[in-house]
């Protein structure tokens, strides 16, 4: 579990992120969630964006993602989130405690 402090850390470190994934009207399969906690496990944050026919919110696809990978939601705004997940094998960012 993050505390505010590390979430405000990540938040800072999310702006400069890409959007590499998108869930759309095929919603959240397991490819999808193969697919991103592979992604965590390279690059530990990541943004992905929800598109209007997909569903969901940003915040219920982050939460179901987030307990289905077991990562943590750092935010979620309009229409894109950010998670979190540490490596592994490949340890990047450094939590402030």
């Amino acid at each position: 579990m993050l505390t505010s402090k590390q979430r405000a850390f990540l938040r800072a470190q999310s702006q400069s992120l890409d959007t590499i994934f998108q869930i759309g009207k095929g919603g959240i399969t397991e490819e999808i969630c193969n697919q991103i906690f592979n992604a965590l496990e390279a690059r530990e944050l990541i943004k992905a964006r929800v598109l209007e026919n997909s569903g969901y919110t940003a915040k219920e696809a982050a939460n179901i993602i987030a307990e289905v990978i077991e990562c943590d939601v750092v935010s979620c705004v309009g229409s894109r989130f950010v998670l979190y997940k540490e490596s592994e094998k490949k340890k990047r960012i450094e939590l402030p405690k």
